[in-house]
């Protein structure tokens, strides 16, 4: 496989979201990692920091670049190239959504996607978790990738602040 999408909001990354990077990144030439803004969900950091951050996260995998983009998954897999998306899955919950917006890729433009399985060290973390803890103070260094935490935690605060 060439190139490979990997498409969500990571509001905020963390690394679960690192670890199916890492690991889709050594299935393909080239994975593209789109960070998505999705109208059904209220953003906490701006795109342009998600992008970063994951700019950052990433720069020790050469094969991946980090684009932000405001359409359809499918629109986007096309103006990449990709020849499929891949979707990470954790145990509880993930399955009957991503199978549902599997679908309907396929149906509105012919997008395969690959589900990949959470491992099992990040299979409890997710961004509405990081955002939670970072809340009440928590220390979030162990859920988000090194060097970021401090960063989340501040933009969050932000964040948080002005709403």
């Amino acid at each position: 496989m060439d190139t490979l999408l990997y498409a969500g909001s990571f509001d905020p990354v963390t690394l679960g979201h690192l670890d199916v990077i890492q690991r889709a990144a050594g299935l393909c030439g080239e994975l593209v990692v789109a960070v998505m803004h999705n109208p059904e969900k209220r953003g906490y950091l701006p795109v342009s920091m998600r992008v970063s951050l994951l700019q950052a996260a990433c720069r020790a995998l050469p094969n991946v670049r980090v684009i932000a983009h405001g359409g359809l998954l499918v629109t986007c897999a096309h103006e990449v190239g990709a020849s499929a998306v891949v979707r990470g899955l954790r145990p509880l919950g993930d399955f009957e959504s991503e199978y549902q917006m599997a679908q309907t890729n396929r149906l509105l433009g012919g997008v395969e996607t690959l589900l990949m399985t959470t491992s099992d060290r990040y299979a409890s973390i997710s961004s509405s978790i990081v955002r939670q803890v970072a809340a009440f103070g928590g220390d979030i260094s162990g859920m988000v990738p090194d060097g970021l935490a401090e960063e989340i935690t501040k933009a969050l605060a932000c964040s948080r602040d002005a709403r």
